[in-house]
């Protein structure tokens, strides 16, 4: 505590009011990517951009979605995939 109370002592009003305006402003732009990561996860995909995100082949998405190891979604006859599921299907593989 005494480290922080010498640290302020040698600081000006204007020293300090711009160091805590910097922590401020890191804070929410912190705050604003684990949002942007989070609404990132849970969009829905399209069977393209699963695709391209999995880098496989749109008959190979359809196999796996028809045996269970991914979920879809589906609004008539387009299916829509959730991104942060798709990652819970990756598995580990042992070398």
């Amino acid at each position: 505590m005494q480290n922080n109370a010498i640290l302020l002592q040698n600081l000006t009003v204007d020293q300090l009011q711009q160091l805590i305006g910097t922590t401020v402003r890191n804070s929410i732009v912190e705050l604003q990517k684990q949002i942007q990561t989070q609404s990132d996860n849970e969009a829905l995909m399209t069977r393209e951009e699963t695709c391209q995100f999995l880098k496989v082949d749109s008959s190979t998405l359809w196999a796996w979605t028809n045996q269970g190891k991914v979920k879809a979604y589906g609004i008539g006859a387009r299916r829509y995939y959730k991104k942060s599921e798709l990652l819970e299907c990756l598995t580990l593989l042992k070398k």
